[in-house]
């Protein structure tokens, strides 16, 4: 009778952790589509697109996380973010998100080439970016596998990319800090926890390391705000933060701003 439960158990688990990943799946898969309907991104602004001297700007790029899908309000963490800056700072914050859902490094190195993107680039005083998530989980097949070698191929080319878009990044702009938001593992609470979370710390540790060859540029990490309690910081499809948990998000990069950093004193 032991042996017959601890197979049903196991039985039940596998099956709904691969309900899960279709789903997971067809999230991606319904993001992927939108990218190929939309190439090119709208501009989203929460005031004026155009540079003010007396205001901070901020510019944002990468995927789904910057874009805010998830979000009950559509701010995402860039919104909560401006709007714990403007209390920090008591001045003026304008914001311009160009990012795009389902958006990978080599897609957005390709965006980086774009004359909208490097104007924005260019006069923003704050970037910061998300990227790599779509890389890693490729719409749900890494997890399907979890085959190290096509894991750590792909790492490198996103290194690679990465590298790029920071270089890119820093010549259209020497002055403004930018931050890189990292990887959490939305799957912390399914089987093979232990070894996705190993794949995502190692793919944050390597980043990091990456922006430390860069001056200026800063690697938020993400990964301990949500690993012990996961499930409450999720959006429904169980990959996307939920509004709280852009809010921390937003608090981490905030905490991380200081505006004698970026030449706007209080």
């Amino acid at each position: 009778m032991k042996k017959y439960t601890l197979t049903l158990v196991s039985f039940v688990s596998i099956a709904a952790s691969l309900l899960w990943l279709f789903g997971l799946g067809w999230t991606f898969q319904d993001q992927f589509s939108a990218n190929k309907k939309f190439d090119q991104p709208k501009v989203k602004t929460d005031s004026v697109t155009s540079k003010q001297d007396d205001a901070l700007s901020i510019f944002a790029l990468g995927d789904s996380l910057t874009r805010g899908t998830g979000d009950a309000d559509g701010n995402g963490y860039t919104g909560y973010l401006s709007d714990l800056l403007k209390k920090k700072s008591e001045q003026e914050i304008t914001l311009v998100n160009t990012a795009v859902k389902g958006e990978t490094s080599s897609g957005l190195l390709k965006q980086m080439k774009q004359s909208e993107i490097q104007r924005q680039a260019k006069q923003a005083d704050v970037i910061v970016m998300t990227i790599g998530g779509n890389d890693l989980f490729q719409q749900g097949a890494a997890l399907e596998s979890l085959n190290m070698d096509t894991i750590n191929s792909q790492k490198q080319l996103y290194l690679t990319n990465v590298k790029k878009i920071y270089e890119q990044l820093r010549a259209q702009n020497e002055e403004a800090v930018i931050y890189h938001v990292g990887l959490y593992n939305p799957f912390s609470n399914l089987p093979d926890a232990k070894t996705t979370s190993s794949i995502v710390r190692d793919w944050n540790f390597q980043t990091a390391e990456m922006a430390a060859n860069f001056e200026n540029i800063i690697y938020v990490p993400t990964f301990d705000l949500f690993q012990l309690q996961v499930e409450n910081y999720l959006y429904t499809d169980q990959f996307h933060p939920n509004t709280e948990g852009y809010k921390l998000i937003a608090e981490r990069v905030a905490s991380l701003i200081t505006f004698e950093q970026e030449g706007n004193e209080s």
